[in-house]
């Protein structure tokens, strides 16, 4: 538990990555794999799939590609395309069966967290218990030496709902937050990849993934759409200019 949380520690109070803009790179991404595999087969993209780190297209988008889950559960489906051994079926029930891997993996510290924040009012309670046994064996003491042995004593108490409440139960939901944060990433991936599978054009594909998403992170129709003109335009630029290179 405490090598997971100190291995995340730096990620769980900044930002999430998974933000519009990365949304908006990782439907970039797919739509220009899948339309390369559309105009020229899918085996034109096996050389951007095998070597994502040195790929043309991977290389537009350094956010996503430090992101080694994201890009690895994305290049391993694409794979599984250009296989052709498995079909639409096959490929969502294994998608399936991988996300609720990782769901399961990220419930281990959230549960963890989640149960000690629900036992520390206890502790604080036998804490507060043991104050105040302490207290009454000194009762034959002062008025004003007994009143400090029992606040001392309802300090437990105080200190295992602050620590609760305060502290390990909203770290829980926020670690919470982050997986499904990364899930609805694998997600988005998933139907955008089955769509292409079942037939759909790249633009529509790409439509699917969109759907899915939360409202704060999802762009609109048009803003989707003018990313994607910007990066077909950029796509005939960079043909344009190495054909200018090989004439």
């Amino acid at each position: 538990l405490f090598l997971q949380l100190s291995k995340h520690f730096q990620n769980y109070f900044t930002p999430s990555r998974y933000n519009k803009d990365m949304y908006m790179d990782v439907m970039s991404l797919i739509y220009r794999l899948l339309s390369k595999s559309r105009q020229s087969g899918l085996i034109s993209s096996e050389k951007d799939i095998d070597n994502p780190e040195t790929s043309k297209i991977f290389s537009n988008y350094p956010l996503m590609l430090k992101d080694k889950l994201i890009i690895d559960f994305l290049v391993d489906y694409l794979r599984l395309m250009i296989s052709g051994n498995l079909n639409a079926y096959e490929i969502e029930a294994l998608m399936n069966e991988e996300i609720e891997t990782c769901e399961q993996e990220h419930e281990v510290p959230i549960t963890s967290l989640l149960q000690v924040g629900d036992a520390l009012p206890a502790f604080g309670i036998v804490a507060a218990v043991m104050g105040v046994v302490n207290a009454l064996a000194a009762a034959d003491r002062p008025a004003a030496e007994l009143g400090e042995l029992i606040a001392h004593a309802m300090v437990g108490t105080f200190l295992g709902i602050l620590l609760a409440y305060g502290c390990v139960m909203p770290l829980g939901a926020l670690l919470k937050q982050k997986s499904d944060e990364h899930i609805k990433m694998l997600q988005c991936i998933k139907i955008t990849l089955l769509s292409s599978i079942n037939g759909y054009a790249p633009q529509i594909a790409i439509e699917f993934g969109r759907k899915i998403l939360y409202s704060s992170e999802r762009p609109s129709f048009t803003e989707l759409e003018e990313h994607l003109r910007q990066v077909k335009k950029s796509g005939l630029e960079s043909r344009n200019d190495n054909a200018t290179v090989n004439s």
